[in-house]
């Protein structure tokens, strides 16, 4: 095919893209964005094939038909509250499929009498970004996978020389890959490049805590936008160049969200311990005598009276898989001429919009669900606030403690609720690994309970059962 209609398909596809990203932009459009931007990758993957001439076309079928297999498996099997170790994954994979195809372009490029059509100085140095960019972004989306599934630890480490060992080794890597560029039929250069890399992706993301774990995956995947964009100019490739680059801005934008949300810089995140103030308050001197247990019954009654309320989900409510049992109650209420609103804070859970996904899974409705800066204002007109498996985005001591390591941290002002009823296994403290006020406030009831029994038995006491 003529290059005239390639690009003319390329742009077309990259329009979709632009169009599909705007859809995804909110909840009602969502659906219609992710089809406008899996229409517009398959026409770039076509016109890719058909500019490229491939003679045989049964490795390419025999790729599309396993990992056609694999997604079906991992989105049938895979439980939404699993999905952020599932979004780590996929980023992981994205910045190890550019590695490979970059390299395998440097290899080929060393045989002899083999033309790519791209000039050897920019094939080696692209490939060299993308080596190293797709080597950070899989090795550290793998810590994140584990880090979320519990196979290692979450607690942050605070180990200082650390940094300048990363410093190092990265300066290393880009080192290695001014030699591949000056010498590009040395493929040692570029495995050596990989190796290192590899090292400092897995060094990078080691120390970082949980509750950073928002943050970190939407840099990552950010990283495997960059590194499939360097990967196009090894290929040439101009619809995979746009691709990435939009990507790539896109995951940089979310993670100055999620950085804002968390009164947080990205440089602190990275290279920062987030760790409990020794001088804070003790959980004996907070909440020692203040602590007001209640009921299922009790709340119900409660409820039973009020004209608004609000539900917070957080963690514990994806760990207990309540999301359904929190759209019965919410079901209920309704029918009793209650108004339900879910407040949303941006880092509740361990993703960006994990706690939407999971209320969208239970078909609540989206206008149900309010934003953090929408939701605030109205909380001194709230007669009930639950607050179900949330801590430290509901915690005081970010607007009253200077000396609280979450101290700035915009929150969700559920103490302001006229009641507050904070359904929790305990009063282990969140991420932040410091005490909350919220649950020995004079308005606040605590539901000891895991999340979904603990909704379940106030929708009995609600029935009556």
């Amino acid at each position: 095919m003529s290059a005239a209609i390639i690009n003319l398909a390329y742009l077309l596809a990259v329009a979709l893209f632009v169009l599909g990203l705007k859809g995804l932009s909110h909840p009602r459009t969502a659906v219609r964005g992710n089809r406008l931007g899996a229409t517009g990758m398959l026409i770039a993957i076509v016109a890719t094939l058909l500019d490229r001439q491939i003679l045989s076309y049964e490795w390419i079928l025999l790729g599309i038909v396993v990992g056609a297999l694999v997604g079906a498996v991992m989105a049938l099997r895979v439980p939404m509250t699993a999905m952020p170790q599932m979004v780590a994954v996929l980023n992981g994979f994205g910045g190890a499929a550019s590695a490979l195809v970059a390299g395998a372009s440097v290899v080929e490029s060393a045989l002899p009498n083999v033309h790519l059509g791209v000039p050897l100085a920019q094939l080696t140095a692209a490939a060299a970004a993308s080596g190293i960019i797709g080597a950070v972004t899989f090795w550290g989306s793998m810590v994140a996978f584990a880090k979320l599934q519990g196979i290692i630890g979450d607690n942050p480490l605070q180990v200082s020389f650390l940094h300048y060992i990363n410093g190092a080794l990265l300066l290393v890597a880009i080192g290695l890959g001014v030699m591949l560029v000056l010498n590009p039929t040395t493929l040692g250069y570029y495995w050596a490049l990989l190796a290192v890399a590899s090292l400092v992706g897995l060094l990078l993301v080691i120390p970082i805590g949980g509750a950073d774990m928002p943050v970190v995956i939407a840099l990552l995947n950010s990283y495997s936008g960059l590194a499939a964009a360097a990967t196009g100019f090894v290929l040439n490739n101009n619809a995979l160049i746009i691709t990435g680059s939009l990507v790539g801005a896109s995951g940089i934008i979310l993670t100055t969200i999620m950085c804002r949300a968390m009164n947080r810089s990205l440089r602190n995140v990275l290279f920062g311990v987030w760790v409990p103030a020794e001088a804070g308050p003790k959980a004996e001197d907070v909440y020692g005598g203040r602590i007001k247990a209640t009921s299922p019954d009790e709340v119900a009654m409660l409820l039973e009276g009020a004209r608004t309320v609000v539900i917070v989900p957080g963690y514990g409510m994806a760990v207990a898989q309540a999301q359904h049992a929190v759209r019965d109650l919410m079901q209920i209420l309704e029918q009793n001429g209650t108004q339900v609103l879910f407040a949303i804070h941006p880092v509740a859970g361990r993703m960006p919009g994990h706690m939407n996904v999971l209320l969208a899974e239970a078909d609540v409705p989206y206008d149900r669900l309010k934003e953090m800066d929408d939701i605030n204002p109205q909380f001194e007109q709230v007669d009930v606030a639950i607050v179900i498996g949330a801590n430290d985005v509901v915690n005081p001591l970010a607007r009253t403690d200077p000396n609280s390591p979450i101290a700035g941290m915009p929150i969700l002002d559920v103490d302001k609720a006229r009641s507050v009823v904070v359904i929790k296994r305990s009063l282990s403290p969140g991420f932040a690994g410091i005490p909350n006020p919220l649950f020995a406030a004079d308005n606040t009831l605590m539901l000891f309970a895991d999340a979904r029994e603990g909704v379940q038995q106030i929708i009995d006491a609600l029935k009556g059962k």
